[in-house]
């Protein structure tokens, strides 16, 4: 009598123990659209640049991060660093966003920051 009761309560805790696979659930980062158009105060003439066309306008950048398919250039100015966000189109990589520290409240990008960076035959970027 003893080795049956042994055996049903070994087989209940096994039966409860199991609750048959584990699934896990992997989730995946969201995907956010890129604007279309930059945003206020966003320097229109630097989004769409390839990354050819940004090294030529300012040279080698002083830092980049990879982080997924996007690109951080960071260049760094004597007051001021300017941040170049790029992501893959075809086969380039082009500027989406341009941000500047330190900037205004109501502006990405601080235009007179980015201008110490360009040299003087560079004013404007096409």
């Amino acid at each position: 009598m003893r080795k049956p009761a042994t055996l049903l309560l070994c087989s209940a805790l096994a039966a409860c123990a199991s609750n048959g696979p584990v699934a896990t659930v992997r989730q995946q980062a969201p995907r956010v659209a890129l604007p279309t158009v930059p945003p206020p105060g966003e320097p229109a003439d630097l989004a769409g640049l390839k990354s050819t066309q940004l090294r030529l306008a300012f040279g080698a950048p002083a830092f980049v991060r990879k982080d997924g398919p996007a690109e951080i250039w960071r260049y760094d100015g004597p007051n001021c660093k300017v941040f170049f966000i790029l992501y893959p189109y075809g086969n380039a990589m082009l500027v989406r966003h341009v941000e500047t520290l330190p900037r205004g409240s109501e502006m990405a990008a601080d235009e007179s920051c980015i201008s110490t960076l360009k040299p003087p035959s560079q004013q404007s970027v096409s």
